[in-house]
């Protein structure tokens, strides 16, 4: 596949302190969306590493509307600006670990990393790094089968 037949998906992710079901149940409504996937971090396979307290934040959650996607979290308590989010981030989704790869190797350059491109429980690749110029981005390759995002 070249670059020009891999499909690039650039979506807003929001990050919470504890209310973003709230705040997302008010996007729908704003939006005449649909929340299509939600997961606390109590439902994740990382839900034993996690504190108990956290288990009720949501770990992810994303909403259509009109052919666009919004996504949120929140963020976990003790992790300050959620890794240099400040609220929230670019999340790019990526057809293949190469596009994955690449992306990521130019983002990184003077970046400062929040969490390694590496394999996750819902992709073949996954990393958060805020850029040089202090924006943050999560990069995602190719979901795993059967996960969702």
């Amino acid at each position: 596949m070249t670059r020009e037949e891999t499909d690039m998906q650039l979506v807003p992710y929001l990050a919470f302190d504890g209310d973003c079901r709230e705040a997302f149940d008010f996007y729908r409504d704003a939006f005449d969306g649909e929340i299509v996937f939600t997961m606390t971090v109590g439902e994740s396979p990382m839900a034993a590493q996690m504190p108990p307290e956290s288990h009720a934040r949501l770990m992810h959650i994303e909403l259509r509307a009109s052919g666009a996607s919004l996504m949120g979290a929140d963020m976990q308590p003790g992790c300050g600006d959620g890794g240099g989010h400040h609220g929230g981030c670019v999340s790019i989704g990526l057809d293949t670990i190469e596009e994955a790869e690449r992306v990521w190797a130019r983002l990184s350059q003077g970046a400062t990393i929040g969490m390694p491109l590496e394999p996750t429980f819902w992709a073949t690749r996954f990393g958060m790094l805020t850029d040089r110029f202090g924006k943050a981005w999560m990069i995602n390759g190719p979901q795993l089968e059967g996960a969702q995002a």
